[in-house]
């Protein structure tokens, strides 16, 4: 960050538009990086927003990938979106989805699911992951909901061109049911 602290872009602030520049955290995770960027001990959340996860990008040699075994979630949802590769999402609902370059899957923990994310069968030739995850905290009345597994497939998520740059919005809109 040049130098810079935390502090000292945060007294910059009312001049300028940027309010605070948090450097990630690096955690390897057997062969690709992820940067936690919040929670921070700057910014706890963001809005709903308690995790942000930076996901490679990574290159797998062949027979090698992404490999996160099952474990449990409770009263919050994820969305995954991924740039680059494809990761094979499993849980305890029943729901194994292939995640795929612009799509964008939303898993709901509720009371609590359990999950996997682990790289397809074809495992022949190297891969590449690049992506980004979200967790986002459940309104305290949604915390023991019905857990629920949603996937939007990339041709069914919006995308525009603003000044020339690509723009896709992943965000979830709260429905009805995500308040119930």
């Amino acid at each position: 960050m040049n130098n810079v602290t935390a502090k000292e872009i945060e007294r910059t602030s009312a001049s300028g538009s940027i309010e605070l520049v948090i450097e990630p955290r690096e955690r390897d995770l057997g062969g690709f990086l992820v940067r936690r960027v919040l929670p921070s001990r700057q910014r706890r959340m963001v809005g709903p927003f308690a995790f942000f996860d930076h996901v490679g990008p990574a290159l797998f040699p062949p027979g090698e990938g992404i490999q996160v075994r099952p474990h449990p979630h409770i009263g919050l949802a994820t969305v995954t979106y991924l740039f680059e590769g494809e990761i094979i999402h499993r849980d305890s609902l029943g729901f194994v989805q292939p995640i795929q370059p612009g799509a964008v899957n939303l898993m709901t923990a509720g009371r609590g699911i359990v999950h996997s994310e682990r790289a397809g069968e074809d495992l022949d030739a190297t891969s590449r992951l690049h992506g980004i995850q979200l967790w986002i905290a459940l309104p305290t009345d949604q915390e023991e909901r019905e857990p629920a597994f949603e996937h939007y497939p990339a041709i069914d998520i919006p995308e525009l061109d603003v000044a020339s740059v690509r723009v896709r919005v992943i965000a979830v809109r709260p429905t009805d049911e995500f308040h119930r």
